[in-house]
């Protein structure tokens, strides 16, 4: 059974810093691309940044320079180090896991920028 389980969201005022942690299980990990994705209230899903299984990452520009995605294929979980935190940062982030035919979601956590 596949499960990826998110923690490390929050309330953290503007400014702030967060480090959310996918954790997996279930999968051959260092062969998947892991991705962050964030919904906020009333808007679409976006991706926010992804690392493939070679280390390689993309961002989404409104998050680049803040945002910092990393994977620890041993542990088989992945980080996403969020600093200086917006108000507009604040949704659902969800870890997905994803190779050329399976991809896997999951439940999400809440990371809330406010003062």
């Amino acid at each position: 059974q596949v499960q990826l389980v998110e923690s490390g969201g929050g309330l953290v005022q503007p400014g702030g810093s967060l480090r959310l942690s996918c954790s997996a299980s279930g999968i051959i990990f260092s062969v998947y691309t892991m991705a962050w994705y964030r919904q906020a209230p009333g808007k679409q899903r976006e991706l926010v940044s992804s690392i493939s299984s070679g280390g390689n990452t993309n961002y989404a520009d409104s998050v680049k320079g803040r945002f910092t995605i990393s994977r620890d294929n041993i542990k088989k979980t992945v980080y996403l180090q969020m600093n200086n935190l917006k108000p507009e940062d604040m949704a659902v982030y969800s870890c997905n896991a994803m190779t050329t035919n399976r991809a896997y979601w999951g439940r999400g956590t809440q990371v809330t920028v406010s003062s």
